[in-house]
């Protein structure tokens, strides 16, 4: 039997006081071997015990949702990875200048990527482009100034550029938000139906899916998701003027009415992990689980396509980093997985076997001096001493 109990012991003495919740799943060879939930939902008080059931907002971690959705499509013959962008959204065309972009962290200031100006012509971003964060699109746009959903769709949709087109790696909220945008354009149908059908239905995760919930798109009770004991709260928002509970944290995804390409799933950790064990999961021989995507679209999802031009990205995951501090390290050097900013990520070893789930609400502590980053390295080196010894 592995001892996870070093794991264990971290995310106790973390509650309450790097993140008041938390969530852990392992699972190796297969099989889950560890699943445990930590803190309070209401940690003033100490009351509302985290449950294994409890949803956590996945922030960016819901990229993984949209790239999964999207690359079913490309199998199906639907759409390629060199096809341009605006082959499928026409608006996203044209000329448009370099220049810097909104600091989503210091407000009222900017982020200058490239030195020099110029123009980037849309209507050449393919979605490989966008799907390696490598389009030149910025990092981030407020939408969440817009005074709708549909103004705030414009706006990404006309967004100027932060350097050009193949040189450098960005990561890049809006360019998921296209990739979502172009989903609906291809399946006919919302988003969060098409993640549905495309992805939590044919896997069976029962307690994942946007915020807020249709009946038909998702299998939890909505009267589930209106008691705040059930999700996990997340950030005080001075823009909403709240503390966030049961919405999406993120005010871009917010604005479009919960549901984007980059932010807006809430899940479980033993949900996510059963979705990247079918990353491990194959088509051909033994299989474990239901396998979503071919063996070929998984080696060309986790392939690196950046050398040379920034931090290692597959299509639409992050790779493993030669960097101690990267919550990556402690696993393999084919290692490829995502984090959120609520505090949440997903880590696939495949030369370990290994899956790993951890989900906090870390940025309920706000989004200064954040403590998130150790914690994840320290508890993915704990589980994988253990499954090493």
């Amino acid at each position: 039997m592995m001892d996870l109990s070093n794991a264990n012991m971290i995310l106790q003495n973390a509650t309450g006081v790097i993140t008041p919740a938390a969530q852990l799943v392992v699972r190796f060879q297969g099989e889950v071997v560890f699943s445990e939930a930590f803190g309070w939902l209401a940690p003033e008080t100490r009351a509302c015990p985290t449950q294994r059931n409890t949803l956590f907002d996945m922030a960016s971690v819901s990229k993984l949702f949209t790239v999964t959705a999207f690359m079913t499509l490309v199998e199906e013959g639907r759409v390629a990875l060199d096809t341009p962008v605006s082959a499928v959204l026409p608006e996203f065309s044209g000329l448009r200048p370099i220049q810097p972009y909104e600091d989503p962290l210091s407000p009222g200031g900017m982020v200058a990527v490239a030195e020099n100006g110029g123009y980037v012509d849309a209507g050449r971003v393919t979605f490989h482009d966008l799907l390696t964060h490598t389009s030149g699109l910025p990092a981030w746009r407020p939408l969440y100034r817009e005074p709708s959903a549909t103004a705030a769709r414009q706006m990404a949709l006309n967004t100027f550029f932060s350097y050009p087109t193949g040189t450098q790696v960005i990561y890049s909220d809006i360019g998921l938000i296209l990739v979502g945008m172009a989903i609906e354009r291809l399946a006919g149908q919302s988003l969060d139906a098409a993640v549905r059908h495309r992805v939590t239905a044919p896997l069976d995760l029962q307690r994942t899916g946007y915020l807020p919930l249709s009946p038909e798109n998702v299998a939890i009770p909505k009267s589930e998701i209106q008691n705040p004991k059930s999700v996990a709260p997340t950030e005080f928002c001075a823009w909403r003027n709240r503390r966030i509970v049961g919405a999406v944290h993120d005010e871009n995804a917010y604005r479009l009415d919960g549901v984007a390409g980059h932010a807006g799933v809430f899940s479980t950790a033993e949900d996510i992990a059963a979705f990247g064990q079918t990353f491990l999961d194959r088509p051909t021989g033994q299989r474990r689980g239901f396998p979503l995507l071919l063996s070929s679209t998984v080696d060309a999802m986790t392939r690196c396509y950046t050398d040379g031009i920034g931090t290692r990205r597959g299509l639409g995951f992050a790779l493993w980093l030669d960097d101690p501090e990267a919550s990556s390290h402690p696993f393999s050097r084919r290692a490829f997985g995502h984090t959120g900013f609520t505090g949440t990520s997903l880590w696939i070893d495949p030369d370990r076997d290994l899956v790993v789930a951890l989900l906090t609400n870390e940025v309920y502590n706000g989004r200064q001096d954040r403590r998130i980053a150790g914690l994840r390295v320290a508890v993915h080196r704990a589980i994988v001493e253990a499954v090493d010894l």
